[in-house]
């Protein structure tokens, strides 16, 4: 029963970030989610020295604010002539440290360590469970990141029109009058919401590779955008069941494992993907120039 929950919650964080890694990969954004995991660590810090407590909930408010407040400094500095690139690595690299300079200086006050809040391990999930009166609900993991992905999907179901076109055309939106501006942050909030609540189980590790490997993998595989969401959840259920499958023998780390099988699916998207693979580039190519003129 432990892996099929294990198994479960895995195949839902990748599903839950590879729907958003979709977004961030077009709009050329695709290590923000690697920053906001990182950004994210004082304002964990914060809730649990306001709230005196390790409960989820303080968690995501605290850690979901600084993730918000990270992505308008990017968004600042970025109006203000400093480089996207040069924005985020200062920007998550300053919240970082402090996250680190806080834990250590009131780790002997409260129960919290850089391990705990760095690495997540999913093998452990089943034990911390959701108690309702004398009814065991399941793991409290499953509740926070299934929830987390029925309210992206609802999201992203009721202004897909929206967010679609300020993706790829955000002049347009502004010229139809789309705030351009409130959908770029209500998608920055939901990679904080969902990058809060799968960092405590999971890790940062996977929810970092699950937020751009399976997306990445299924940008390769079409053109067609409605396809690419839903092959990044496929990809990511595939990383998730794949990974767990390779950790069992080797006993190594389930969360790497699902990292590194995400990666061995992008490896082999990049090389044999009809249409933008290596392998088969050359193969049309091949072809092509072996016709008779």
């Amino acid at each position: 029963m432990s892996s099929f929950w294990i198994m479960l919650i895995g195949s839902l964080v990748a599903s839950s970030c590879g729907i958003l890694g979709c977004f961030l990969i077009l709009r050329r954004m695709a290590m923000l989610g690697d920053a906001i995991s990182h950004a994210i660590l004082p304002g964990i810090v914060f809730a649990f020295l306001i709230s005196g407590s390790r409960e989820s909930f303080p968690m995501l408010v605290g850690a979901t604010l600084v993730g918000l407040l990270s992505t308008i400094i990017i968004q600042w500095m970025k109006q203000n002539g400093v480089q996207a690139d040069a924005a985020l690595s200062v920007t998550f690299t300053a919240l970082f440290a402090l996250g680190v300079i806080l834990i250590s200086l009131y780790t002997r006050q409260i129960d919290l360590d850089l391990d705990c809040v760095l690495y997540g391990e999913i093998a452990y999930v089943q034990w911390d469970t959701w108690q309702l009166g004398d009814l065991n609900m399941g793991p409290r993991a499953l509740w926070m990141v299934g929830g987390v992905f029925l309210l992206n999907l609802l999201i992203i179901l009721l202004f897909f029109k929206q967010f679609k076109l300020t993706t790829f055309d955000p002049a347009l939106a502004a010229a139809v009058g789309i705030p351009v501006a409130f959908f770029h942050y209500l998608l920055m909030g939901m990679v904080s919401l969902t990058t809060v609540a799968s960092f405590e189980s999971v890790g940062a590790i996977l929810v970092v590779a699950m937020l751009i490997a399976p997306a990445a993998t299924a940008y390769l595989w079409t053109d067609r955008f409605h396809l690419m969401l839903s092959l990044s959840i496929l990809f990511g259920i595939l990383s998730a069941i794949g990974g767990y499958l390779l950790a069992v023998p080797l006993d190594a780390s389930i969360a790497g494992c699902m990292a590194m099988m995400a990666g061995i699916l992008f490896l082999f998207s990049f090389l044999f993907a009809p249409r933008h693979g290596l392998v088969s580039k050359w193969w049309y190519q091949r072809k092509w120039y072996s016709k008779p003129q």
